[in-house]
């Protein structure tokens, strides 16, 4: 696909300027520049990072705009060398470990004004040892569409009055662990890895590579100007199984990749693609998911089991948080309480049943029927979704990446194409 065409840009004094630059060229630079500093874990990664870093210059052109998060396990995995480089490169970069509620949406608040936010150790904030944030979860979550508001009360005493402030804003992550699932599904999610001894890059030295970003981001702003009208009310095609929340995130960077046109378009589509399915794979979903998709193993073919049964099998589960629940193993209160949240075929909420046959007649238990339209809606079987998403994948990747000679197979990879 080719590049949005540009007519010649007409300066205040009335003559021509120079033609817009080539938008595919540009972004192959600005993935240059990441290179020499970042290590992503795939070709994947630096398409969504370089795509993001373009959409920040036309965040009006879209009805949203995704978070993007840097996380690991370790720390001293490249997670904030990544965000510097951005914070090079995107406009109005505010570069913060630390932001309270009022502060964030105050800044953010001015779409004159508004800044990209680049948020590191964000665990600090949303980890396991940091207090619940609630409001500064639900304002990130917020700002994710263009419509995002939140409401405060301004003026002094008996005289204040509610007020609606925009919070729609560019946001990257940083940070160790996972972050809330809400925040989670509004992401795209690069795992960064500590580099291996054979991933060498350059230092990154304020003096000498802070100017160096800063002119790519004059150029992509002034690259974004040039295309910014032909992206107002576009709606880019999404690859095969990409919908819904997935859709909301891929779709201002696809959009931004058909603007720039050559190589992008192909490989922003293989890189939604792959970054959606590896979220998927390690979506760890939520207690009652997990609980759902045990009992489903434990069930296997039988058609009911004692509570007793369920109880001790779920406590045998090495892998599986039951045999330390709160402090203390699953009880029988625990599971009826968990499944309560979850409704059969007829809608009516799953709870014990009397087990009618067998020696211990009059038990209580669970009937797999009961369970059955709760297991389909949301853990469907691994083999159905495995079978799906590759059979998916590899069409669509062929069919971007055309080929006529067997051996071009195994060497055609439509994500590695090196920037110059």
């Amino acid at each position: 696909m080719s590049a949005i065409p540009g007519s010649p840009l007409k300066s205040h004094t009335g003559h021509d300027q120079a033609e817009p630059e080539d938008g595919a060229a540009l972004l192959d630079a600005v993935e240059a520049h990441h290179r020499r500093f970042n290590v992503f874990p795939s070709e994947a990664a630096y398409v969504a990072v370089v795509l993001w870093d373009a959409h920040a210059h036309l965040l009006d052109c879209f009805d949203s705009t995704p978070r993007i998060a840097f996380l690991s396990p370790e720390p001293g995995s490249g997670k904030s060398r990544a965000m510097e480089v951005i914070n090079t490169l995107t406009p109005r970069a505010m570069f913060t470990t630390d932001v309270s509620p009022a502060a964030l949406f105050r800044s953010v608040s001015d779409p004159e004004a508004r800044p990209t936010v680049l948020f590191d150790e964000v665990d600090t904030t949303f980890g396991p040892k940091a207090a619940g944030n609630e409001d500064l979860r639900g304002l990130i979550n917020s700002g994710h569409r263009r419509s995002g508001e939140v409401h405060r009360c301004v003026g002094d005493g008996g005289s204040q009055t509610v007020q609606a402030f925009p919070v729609y804003a560019a946001l990257a992550m940083g940070g160790l662990g996972d972050l809330p699932d809400t925040i989670m599904s509004r992401s795209i999610i690069i795992r960064m890895r500590r580099r291996a001894p054979n991933e060498k890059i350059e230092p990154f030295r304020e003096r000498k590579n802070v100017p160096e970003g800063h002119v790519l981001r004059k150029r992509l702003a002034a690259w974004a100007d040039s295309v910014r009208e032909h992206l107002i009310d576009v709606w880019p095609e999404m690859p095969e199984g990409i919908s819904d929340r997935p859709a909301d995130v891929w779709e201002p960077l696809l959009a931004v990749a058909d603007a720039a046109g050559g190589h992008w378009p192909a490989r922003a589509r293989a890189a939604c693609l792959e970054l959606v399915n590896a979220a998927k794979a390690n979506d760890k979903g939520s207690v009652g998911i997990r609980l759902l998709a045990d009992l489903r193993d434990i069930f296997g073919p039988a058609e009911r089991m004692l509570t007793s049964d369920l109880l001790g099998k779920l406590a045998e589960l090495d892998d599986a948080p039951w045999a330390d629940l709160d402090g203390k193993p699953i009880t029988s209160r625990a599971l009826a309480r968990m499944l309560g949240d979850y409704v059969t075929a007829d809608g009516d909420p799953i709870k014990p049943r009397t087990i009618k046959t067998g020696p211990r007649s009059g038990a209580k238990g669970y009937y797999a029927a009961d369970l059955a339209d709760a297991w389909l809606r949301y853990c469907p079987l691994p083999s159905q979704e495995s079978v799906t998403a590759v059979t998916s994948v590899t069409a669509q990747v062929r069919a971007l990446f055309p080929v006529t000679d067997a051996a071009e197979v195994t060497d055609t990879d439509p994500l590695s194409v090196t920037a110059p």
